[in-house]
């Protein structure tokens, strides 16, 4: 999945010139956050909306992960893309491409991992 992810980052990113002319939004994945108890996640949960727009932040020196992405609403940080599913999305934001995300799903669930969801797009 890294590889299509990073197929789709690329082939995006060449072909910025052709779709000036109109807006393309491009999911480039679908993950759960990671790190809820790490943030203020628990703190806003009830404030969060399905289809709130999610802020992405690179981390390049956290010591946990050099490809960490922080995921913040409004200001506040709810917690990362988990690690696993990092790597294209650091490597394009390292290279100046504009990622968005939005929250696809909200529940609330024992597990921490399993309560919000998102999705990243590149415009």
């Amino acid at each position: 999945m890294r590889a299509a992810v990073l197929a789709l980052v690329a082939a995006a990113a060449c072909c910025g010139a052709a779709a000036s002319a109109q807006s393309v939004r491009m999911v480039l994945q679908s993950s759960r956050l990671a790190g809820f108890g790490h943030g203020e996640a628990a703190t806003v949960f009830p404030e969060l909306r399905v289809g709130d727009a999610l802020a992405l932040a690179r981390e390049p020196d956290n010591r946990h992960d050099p490809n960490a992405v922080r995921v913040e609403w409004r200001g506040h940080k709810l917690g990362y893309v988990p690690r696993a599913e990092n790597v294209a999305l650091a490597w394009a934001m390292d290279r100046g491409e504009t990622l968005s995300a939005r929250v696809t799903r909200l529940r609330r669930h024992p597990n921490p991992r399993m309560r919000i969801e998102f999705d990243v797009y590149m415009e």
